[in-house]
């Protein structure tokens, strides 16, 4: 029996794949949850077709992600803090203020894009990874400064 798998199934194949499998593997697992359906011609034809729009989609998320990165590897920002002699913040800076500095700036990322492995507890410079896609990480300066 050949099915068009709709989700991928461990040892068998990934979403979209058209396999050959035992009917009764097919018929009594695969069909009833929903993992695959049929592969009929009509099938495969609109599975080509929504693999094709997947791959449009994604081929334009990862361009928009690319824009956004080359933004942020030439983009800085400044946050304002509180220190002490030793150049310890009262507190910290985390990705949330990160990000909120960013949307002063008129750029809108999401905060847990942020890979800030621990927060920032000292005035300086910092480099921030910001993972923007799969493919694309870009690298983010923040000054932190004595307000």
């Amino acid at each position: 029996m050949r099915v068009i798998l709709k989700k991928e199934v461990h040892n068998l194949g990934d979403a979209g794949d058209i396999v050959k499998v035992a009917a009764g593997y097919g018929r009594n697992f695969l069909l009833p949850r929903g993992l695959a359906i049929p592969a009929s011609e009509t099938n495969e034809n609109r599975s080509a077709h929504e693999k094709r729009m997947a791959d449009a989609i994604k081929r334009k998320q990862l361009a928009g992600a690319k824009e956004l990165g080359a933004r942020l590897d030439a983009q800085a920002v400044s946050i304002r803090r509180e220190a002490g002699e030793d150049e310890k913040l009262f507190g910290s800076v985390t990705n949330r203020d990160i990000a909120d500095a960013l949307a002063v700036e008129g750029i809108e990322v999401d905060r847990r894009a942020i890979q800030l492995a621990d927060p920032i507890r000292a005035i300086g410079l910092f480099t921030v990874p910001v993972r923007l896609h799969r493919e694309v990480t870009a690298h983010l300066r923040v000054y932190v400064i004595r307000a």
